[in-house]
């Protein structure tokens, strides 16, 4: 059987003996069988419609866009259809968001998912599929201002999540890893802990705080095409794109076209941009710090912010020179007034102080507020305290809410400020800004008091009791995140993040 001929096994199993032999084991192994010739090991393919089918053909899709960074993906449309990835993006969407000109909201398109899937997905197979335009609203923002958000249609939302899944796949690998904005796997705080840790680790002594004027609203749709078609050649795919960026938007009863911009609010939108930058700014970046930086240069971006830090003062002037004529080949633009150079780094305090000079200037960056400041032991370290225009503009929300909610029931009241506090301490409780943390909670409980001692003319709430309250209901504030030293130690495993 296993002689001079070729057999499908190179051996056969023996039967097992049925007796202790004496061995650890209760009874003899058995050899396997060996496969067949030309058998692979594993199937490259699972044939049940599951998640686990889903990500072995993400990987599949990862593992062709890794082996050559050049090449143009064309079989992707398939996997943007298919019923279980429509399935998946459905229930990855957020159930209470608004709906879109349509009327149609989340919980009653699931009332008969599987044939709108089903319906969805046929269209999307067939071209059948149209895009719808996208309702403007507007949002306020600081000093009075208002930002422009899309808000898509429902089944917009589940065929741009669809894409997003397929293209993260190809885009994962080819993005720089000092981008960190909109990215699976990758959080602010991944952003702010990496910058922290090249101003600590690396030769930078001046810091360029850039942010660029309107960059969802001035995006060129031309440029975003070719930049697109780099890597994806599905013509279908990209068909797409360009139905969502030309669906327009209607404001009121008006349709109104859109020339450039992407509206924010889409699942597409990040993508988008972030794809747009990383050849106008990221891969510009890189290449310039290799061609022309003698000393140290790093950069932290998410999404339009970005932080990059200089060891000379002569290369960062020449750097934002030529960004800002780099940006303007592709319709972008510095905004002036929110883009400044500064001193900063381990000898700023020292540098200053020779000259007569006051503290160093300090730079926003995600909410935080990053200041040079020292350790016990007298080494350098980026501190970083709560915004104070941040901080206003939420204790200002909150007023406004304890005004509508005067006569809720105690209980109630104290469980929403208590959801209120955890939200803020998740996101806020960094190393050094536990005294913001501490003032955040007072003045959240002066805010209480105030509205409740507003319910009557004759109040009795004293501040004893106010304090017993505030001990029931409201959490005292602790650190939450590690030193951005440890949490970069594990998931760079000793790679710098920022280059």
């Amino acid at each position: 059987m296993n002689g001079g001929r070729e057999s499908d096994s190179p051996i056969v199993s023996g039967k097992p003996s049925n007796k202790d032999c004496g061995l650890p084991q209760s009874a003899e192994g058995v050899e396997r069988r060996g496969l067949a010739e030309g058998n692979s090991v594993e199937q490259n393919r699972v044939r049940a419609q599951n998640r686990v089918a889903l990500q072995h053909a993400f990987d599949r899709v990862r593992q062709a866009a890794r082996r050559d960074k050049g090449v143009r993906l064309t079989a992707l449309w398939h996997h943007v259809y298919d019923v279980e990835q429509l399935r998946v993006a459905y229930f990855k969407l957020n159930r209470k968001s608004a709906s879109g000109v349509d009327g149609r909201t989340w919980g009653a398109y699931g009332e008969n998912l599987e044939a709108n899937l089903r319906d969805l997905s046929e269209r999307l197979k067939r071209g059948g599929y149209r895009a719808k335009p996208v309702r403007r609203v507007y949002i306020p923002k600081s000093g009075g201002r208002a930002r422009p958000i899309g808000v898509p249609v429902l089944e917009d939302k589940i065929v741009q999540r669809s894409v997003v899944e397929v293209l993260n796949a190809i885009y994962e690998v080819d993005f720089k890893g000092f981008s960190y904005g909109f990215r699976p796997g990758r959080s602010p705080h991944h952003a702010l802990d990496a910058l922290v840790g090249a101003i600590e680790q690396r030769k930078v002594n001046w810091v360029l705080d850039a942010d660029i004027r309107g960059f969802f609203d001035a995006i060129d749709h031309g440029w975003l095409v070719r930049f697109v078609e780099h890597r994806i050649g599905d013509r279908r795919v990209v068909r797409h794109i360009k139905k969502w960026l030309n669906a327009g938007v209607l404001e009121g009863d008006e349709w109104r076209r859109v020339e450039e911009g992407t509206p924010q609010g889409g699942s597409v939108s990040p993508l988008l941009a972030n794809i747009y930058l990383h050849y106008v700014l990221d891969l510009w970046v890189d290449w310039w710090r290799r061609r022309y930086a003698r000393g140290d240069v790093i950069i932290v971006r998410y999404c339009d912010d970005f932080i990059l830090g200089f060891q000379y003062r002569i290369e960062a002037e020449r750097f934002v020179k030529q960004l800002r004529e780099r940006l303007l080949e592709f319709n972008l633009e510095l905004h002036l007034e929110k883009t400044r150079l500064i001193e900063f780094g381990r000898f700023a305090v020292e540098r200053r102080r020779r000259r007569g000079e006051g503290k160093p200037d300090t730079f926003n960056f995600l909410g935080f507020t990053h200041i040079c400041g020292a350790t016990r032991e007298g080494k350098f370290t980026v501190r970083r305290k709560t915004m104070a225009n941040r901080l206003r503009e939420k204790l200002r929300e909150v007023k406004q809410i304890l005004r509508k909610r005067m006569h809720w029931p105690i209980a109630k009241l104290g469980a929403w400020l208590r959801s209120v506090l955890i939200g803020h301490y998740r996101y806020y409780a960094v190393p050094y800004n536990g005294p913001m943390l501490d003032a955040f909670r007072q003045r959240i409980i002066r805010l209480w008091c105030r509205t409740l001692r507003r319910r009557s003319q004759r109040h009795r709430l004293t501040w004893r009791r106010m304090f017993r309250l505030a001990m029931r209901w409201l959490p005292s504030p602790r650190i939450l995140h590690p030193y951005p030293s440890r949490r970069l130690c594990v998931i760079t495993r000793g790679r710098s993040p920022v280059r």
